[in-house]
Order: structure tokens, then C-alpha cells, then sequence
């Protein structure tokens, strides 16, 4: 057999593979011409109601939910297109800090529009509500043991989020039972683990021209426009 070959010139052949597989994949997303390269991302839009604005009164006024909707959720969506188009070219470029300096208003942002989403579907006029059944009554009535403890443990951590926040009814997964959540700011009911099934928003945006500063009863009304159709929905879709 012949002369084993020097490490030197494995060592070599080795880099020159590697530099030419780099090459390689560089071409292959390198911008055609003198074009920019841009990295697009599917911008987030505020979604319709399924009602009119004065359909839940009189739990929510419907000047709270014209303001609400049109103007605080609408800005959160702004901002949100906003930092992820500025994250996008940041990504391009491989500007990492830039990149990890968004973080703070994707999730602000980013979090206000997923929260309002999901808020806007639990509510419906009260004619439209009907209390829980089917499989949705059978675990809070196993997890709380009936849907007045429920509301009632669900109201009072609500309403003693301190500042602004949201209150949640999420499911486990891992556990595969419901549990009751509060969260800071705009933090989305999965940054503690739980998918959310039912979200009530304690910003004072949502409340405070038609209750002032009586956030309790503002949670306790909240109950008569509570579409526990869609709560089952989103347990569903959980599961």
C-alpha cells in the first residue's frame, strides 16, 4: 500500500472543504445584485369584534371599548410591526445588540395584541353567555369545586395584581388541569406556563372612566359578559 498521507496536508484538505462549504452556503443567501437583503415577517393586524362596541353595556361602556380597542390595542399592534420590522434588519445585518435591546418592546407590544385577542373573544353580550358545561364545568368543578369558587378565586388574585396586569384561567398541560395565573404588564398568560383559556385585563385603560378606582366590582361585572363558549373552545384546543 502506499504512504500514508501527512497530517499537515489532511489538516489542510480539511479546511479548504470547510471554507469552500461556507462559501457555499453564503452564496446562497446573498442578495442578487447590489439589493439589499431583507428578511421579511408577517405583520400582525387588529382583529375585528365580533359585536359592537356598545354591545357589552352595561358591564363595559362602549366608549371604554372604542378607546380600548381602536386606540390601546391598536397602538400595540403599531408598535409591535414597528420592533419586529427594526428586529428583522437587525437579524440581516447580525446586529446582535440591537437585536437583543427589542426584546423588551417585542414582548410589551407583542404581548398587548396576543393578550387583547384572546380578550376581546372571551366576552360576548350577556344575552350571548351561558354558564360552562360539558367538559370545560367537569374539570373546574374537579380543580375548584364549583364555578362560584372559581370566580371567586380568580377575582381575588385579579384584582390584587398590583399596577397594571392581567388575570388568567390557563390549562396545564403537564398536569392536565386548570389553574389560575396573573401576570405584570403585557406578559402573555405563556410566560408562567399555562395556556390561556380566559383573560381579564386590570389596566385601568379598561375600566377606570366607567368604575374609577373600584377595580373589585369592575372584575365582579365582568363575570355577566364572560363567553364560556369560547373558554371551551380554547380548552379544546389545548388539549
Amino acid at each position: 500500500s502506499g504512504a500514508a498521507e501527512p497530517q499537515s496536508a489532511v489538516h489542510r484538505r480539511r479546511v479548504f472543504t470547510m471554507l469552500r462549504t461556507v462559501r457555499r452556503l453564503a452564496g446562497a443567501v446573498r442578495p442578487l445584485g447590489n439589493a439589499p437583503q431583507v428578511r421579511t415577517f408577517v405583520a400582525a393586524e387588529l382583529p375585528d369584534l365580533d359585536y359592537d362596541y356598545g354591545a357589552l353595556e352595561p358591564v363595559v361602556s362602549g366608549e371604554i371599548m372604542q378607546l380600548h380597542h381602536s386606540k390601546h390595542h391598536n397602538t400595540y399592534v403599531t408598535n409591535f410591526n414597528v420592533a419586529m420590522e427594526k428586529y428583522s434588519e437587525a437579524e440581516v445585518k447580525g446586529d446582535y445588540a440591537t437585536m437583543i435591546s427589542l426584546q423588551g418592546a417585542i414582548k410589551f407590544n407583542g404581548g398587548g395584541h396576543v393578550n387583547h385577542s384572546i380578550f376581546w373573544k372571551n366576552l360576548a353580550p350577556a344575552k350571548d353567555c351561558a354558564p360552562p358545561d360539558g367538559e370545560l364545568l367537569k374539570l373546574i368543578e374537579r380543580d375548584f369545586g364549583s364555578l362560584a369558587k372559581l370566580q371567586e378565586k380568580f377575582s381575588a388574585q385579579t384584582v390584587a395584581v398590583q399596577g397594571s396586569g392581567w388575570g388568567w384561567l390557563g390549562y396545564d398541560k403537564t398536569s392536565g388541569s386548570l389553574k389560575i395565573a396573573t401576570t405584570a404588564n403585557q406578559d402573555p398568560c405563556a410566560t408562567v406556563g399555562l395556556t390561556p383559556l380566559l383573560g381579564v385585563d386590570v389596566w385601568e385603560h379598561a375600566y377606570y372612566l366607567q368604575y374609577k378606582n373600584l377595580r373589585p366590582d369592575y372584575v365582579k361585572a365582568v363575570w355577566e359578559i364572560v363567553n364560556w363558549k369560547n373558554v371551551a373552545e380554547n380548552l379544546a384546543a389545548a388539549k
